[in-house]
């Protein structure tokens, strides 16, 4: 079982795919590195945050090299 103490240095990062959202994303922001355990990821884009979510909860005792994430919404920057 994983240990919610264990430092995020000693988790190995997973490859996010990134799905849905503006077609402006470019390719290479569809993909990023982050911890097995997110489950959200908030994407800088033109002026605001393109935010995406995994799909199915968290199941840490399956964990995959790749991992994917559906956009959810867009928030703009405050001022």
């Amino acid at each position: 079982m994983y240990d919610r103490t264990e430092t995020t240095s000693t988790v190995k990062p997973v490859r996010a795919i990134l799905h849905g959202g503006p077609e402006s994303i470019p390719d290479d922001k569809r993909v990023q590195l982050v911890s097995p355990h997110d489950e959200k990821i908030k994407l800088p884009h033109y002026g605001g945050y393109e935010h995406f979510e995994r799909i199915g909860g968290l199941d840490v005792s399956v964990i995959s090299e790749e991992i994917l994430f559906f956009w959810t919404t867009r928030t703009e920057v405050a001022e």
